[in-house]
């Protein structure tokens, strides 16, 4: 079997483990995002589509088009690039996903009228090193304004919370959790924490499912807080993310990856999931 990784990272922990599982009898290769224009013959039997730049997005729409398979789906991962798309698509589908406003740009948000109350402001469009800011009050606003005027955001209310993330991850058939402190909490985004899945409040490893098949992703992760006596609040929905220091997490990924490309795993591979 070959199996391609979309990335500009190859040594990524979960690509470089799952990579050493797979590599003993299946070739796997790397493709570069700027490789769009390229793309090579043959075709692998499956893609991981780690990278999520446009340039990224159009290679894995390219080599679909020729039917090659590709985890996650062109698709699927565009559609949660753009956090106004991914709150509509999750709140109509009954998922408890945070009440989402949008606005053009920052400035018009900070022309308006003054939110009550505190405001988390978001970059309307997900990617690395994006805007993601606590407001609790016009000054704050404004001065985030002047900082980033032309930048389109979503808002979402505070909910008041903990302070720490629940970071739950699903590849395949296996789910992973961990608390991590929030960039919003007052001392900064700080350190991840295991999490048993026998710890979760009843009902949120079935919510991780059904976000999957709500946005048709096999790789990815779903941000909740809890909003109080164990209700769930989606934050944020991530195809593909790093999912590091979770054990079993590279032969959950190299499993995955086999299965799609149409190769059973089997007992003695070592990938069988649990």
């Amino acid at each position: 079997m070959r199996i391609g990784l979309i990335t500009r990272d190859p040594g990524h922990p979960l690509l470089a483990a799952a990579t050493a599982l797979l590599s003993p009898e299946h070739d796997v290769v790397t493709l570069g995002p700027e490789t769009a224009g390229e793309v090579p013959e043959p075709c692998a039997d499956v893609y991981l589509l780690k990278a999520r730049t446009s340039q990224a997005l159009a290679l894995a729409r390219a080599l679909e088009e020729r039917g090659a398979p590709v985890v996650n789906s062109a698709a699927a991962t565009a559609l949660l690039q753009d956090r106004t798309a991914m709150a509509h698509c999750a709140r109509r589908a009954g998922l408890p996903f945070a009440g989402t406003r949008t606005f053009a740009t920052l400035a018009e948000l900070a022309d308006g009228p003054r939110p009550t109350g505190p405001v988390v402001v978001k970059s309307r469009y997900s990617r690395k090193h994006d805007l993601v800011a606590r407001v609790d009050n016009g000054g704050q606003l404004r001065a985030l304004a002047a900082a980033h005027p032309r930048e389109p955001v979503v808002v979402q209310e505070f909910v008041p919370n903990s302070g720490w993330d629940h970071k739950l991850w699903a590849v395949g058939d296996r789910l992973f959790a961990a608390l991590r402190r929030s960039e919003l909490s007052p001392e900064g985004r700080g350190p991840t924490l295991p999490l048993a899945l026998a710890d979760l409040p009843p009902g949120w490893s079935g919510m991780v499912r059904r976000a999957g098949e709500v946005f048709g992703l096999d790789v990815y992760g779903v941000d909740v807080i809890d909003a109080g006596d164990g209700s769930p609040l989606i934050v944020d929905i991530n195809a593909f993310p790093g999912i590091r220091g979770q054990d079993g997490a590279p032969e959950a990924l190299a499993a995955l990856a086999l299965r799609r490309a149409g190769r059973p795993s089997v007992a003695g591979d070592g990938l069988t999931p649990r």
